[in-house]
């Protein structure tokens, strides 16, 4: 993949100054496992669509630990290896100060002579990606998790990605080997206290369903469903997640970008150049924003945390500045004005606890 500019999905302008103490917690599901509300999501220490240099991404996780955050999740997917290593590298010396995920399913393998990398992470580590779900495999990746961030242990571990997205017509064998392997091997490592809680972590809120009704879940990381674009998993996920007290990572608030930048030429949603009609949705919450000075950036952090079942908002941050920034729009007062006029325009759900 060529080097690309990814707009991020933070303002310039210098933000508040950062809180000296740890941002509050949420406890998830029904473990003693406790994490921060705002939790930083590590894909862009491995390249996404831009590289940044070991040095930034140091000054990054640094300043996320002077910011009062304490949940870190990661993947082996992230720059192909490349994330791991250089979150290890930030938080070996506090690793004990912080919650820190990581996600199972994909095997790093070398990168054959000659092979080009096919993926959306810029100067990635030279390896290629083998899905496996089965016992022997989620065992693999967690030692090799281990290896490249140098911890000996992880709080929580995701099933990833098992969905059509990624999986296409092998989707349904890969959630029958996930759960006769990947989620048997993770129920071990919980019941033998070697991790503290395990999930999966998909963008689709019915496979999410259809997990829960299959295993014993202590929570799920869901990326860009639950945000001031869409609201569909309060139809059957939310309750079911309360019912049987699985707790929610809301992942990707600002459905990769728009709920950031604003409605503004080239603003992505889920990847991609938004399409007309969530730009058109975008300036109406936008407009709402400015009659009652919130800012748009803090709307999007702090909507879903306004669920009782979600524990935490989870985001990438590049750079030092965006972690300051979100960590400031974390303390920004939102009145129930602001709210209730969404509801009231039919721009998010009237069912969406505010």
């Amino acid at each position: 993949m060529t080097r690309q500019e990814f707009p991020s999905p933070f303002p310039s302008p210098s933000p508040s100054p950062p809180p000296a103490s740890p941002l509050p917690t949420r406890r998830v599901g029904q473990t003693a496992l406790d994490v921060s509300v705002l939790g930083f999501g590590a894909a862009p220490l491995g390249g996404i669509y831009r590289s940044i240099s070991n040095a930034e991404a140091e000054a990054t996780v640094a300043t996320a630990l002077a910011s009062g955050l304490r949940y870190f999740d990661v993947a082996p997917f992230y720059g192909l290896g490349l994330a791991e290593h250089r979150l290890g590298s930030a938080l070996r010396e506090r690793r004990d100060e912080c919650v820190v995920s990581t996600k199972v399913g994909r095997l790093l393998r070398p990168l054959k002579a000659g092979a080009r990398h096919a993926t959306m992470y810029v100067d990635p580590l030279p390896f290629e990606v083998a899905f496996d779900y089965s016992y022997d495999g989620v065992m693999r990746s967690i030692e090799d998790s281990q290896q490249r961030t140098g911890f000996a242990t992880f709080d929580m571990v995701f099933l990833h990605d098992v969905n059509r997205r990624w999986l296409g017509d092998d989707v349904e064998r890969r959630f029958d080997e996930a759960m006769n392997g990947g989620y048997r091997a993770l129920d071990e490592l919980r019941r033998a206290g070697q991790v503290k809680a395990i999930g999966v972590g998909v963008n689709d809120s019915e496979m999410l369903v259809r997990f829960a009704r299959a295993g014993r879940f202590d929570g799920f990381m869901l990326a860009g469903r639950y945000t001031l674009l869409e609201q569909t998993p309060l139809d059957a996920l939310f309750p079911l997640c309360e019912q049987e007290g699985v707790s929610i990572i809301a992942a990707a608030p600002f459905n990769s970008g728009i709920l950031a930048t604003g409605a503004r030429a080239g603003a992505k949603y889920f990847y991609t150049d938004a399409p007309a009609d969530i730009v058109a949705r975008t300036r109406r919450i936008e407009a709402v924003c400015e009659t009652h000075g919130v800012p748009l950036i803090a709307a999007a952090l702090q909507f879903a945390l306004r669920h009782p079942v979600v524990a935490s908002v989870a985001t990438g941050f590049s750079s030092p500045a965006e972690v300051a920034t979100g960590a400031a729009m974390m303390a920004v007062a939102i009145p129930p004005a602001f709210w209730d006029e969404l509801k009231a325009s039919g721009l998010i759900r009237s069912d969406a606890p505010t």
